[in-house]
């Protein structure tokens, strides 16, 4: 993440994201496929890590390899791309809002203190030296004898499909192709995201 001053010399957080260009590698119609989407295409792939199913889809284009491929059905009657035009950063502007989908860090294995939120035991004294972060009971008595589906327990956390909404896009530079969203998006630095423009 960075920070830029808005007009107000409020200093604001921003993520930069790396948006373009991305080719459209197929255009799919109700006619043919049942329904209408555009299929982008982003960052170039060595041609020794591309299976012969990728080349051939790409040779369609006429564009090297690229490494990730995605799928767009929203998007505007009138602005509907032909095969093989590139998106740049330019179909932004400055100040609209926008959606970002990407895949949270993983964090492995933890327990319901990170996970949930819980406060664990509490109190420190009354012979609680090793039950601070414990989940605390989980099952009823006799009646149901067993522990409910769906109940908040450790386990893994993270590695998750997440959409931020209502992103705010604060600068676009456009002869590098970055935007600069206000705030933070899902994932690590350097993961691949999905924007969503809404209206």
């Amino acid at each position: 993440m960075t920070s830029i001053y808005d007009a107000n010399g409020k200093n604001v957080p921003c993520t930069v994201i790396e948006a373009g260009p991305c080719v459209v590698t197929q255009v799919k119609s109700k006619d043919s496929d049942g329904y209408d989407s555009l299929q982008l295409a982003f960052e170039d792939r060595k041609e020794k890590h591309t299976n012969k199913a990728l080349k051939g889809h790409f040779n369609k284009v006429g564009i090297t390899p690229k490494k990730v491929i995605s799928e767009f059905t929203r998007f505007e009657p009138g602005q509907v791309r032909a095969f093989g035009d590139v998106l740049r950063v330019d179909i932004f502007v400055e100040g609209e809002y926008i959606d970002v989908v990407g895949i949270s860090k993983g964090k492995g294995f933890q327990g319901v203190v990170k996970r949930h939120h819980f406060r664990g035991v509490g109190e420190s004294t009354h012979g609680q030296h090793d039950r601070l972060r414990a989940p605390g009971s989980v099952g009823a008595s006799s009646w149901p004898s067993r522990v409910f589906p769906g109940l908040r327990m450790a386990g893994r956390m993270g590695g998750q499909r997440v959409k931020v909404i209502n992103l705010q896009i604060m600068k676009i530079i456009l002869e590098k192709n970055l935007v600069l969203v206000k705030g933070a998006v899902p994932g690590a630095n350097g993961s691949y995201v999905i924007i969503e423009r809404w209206k």
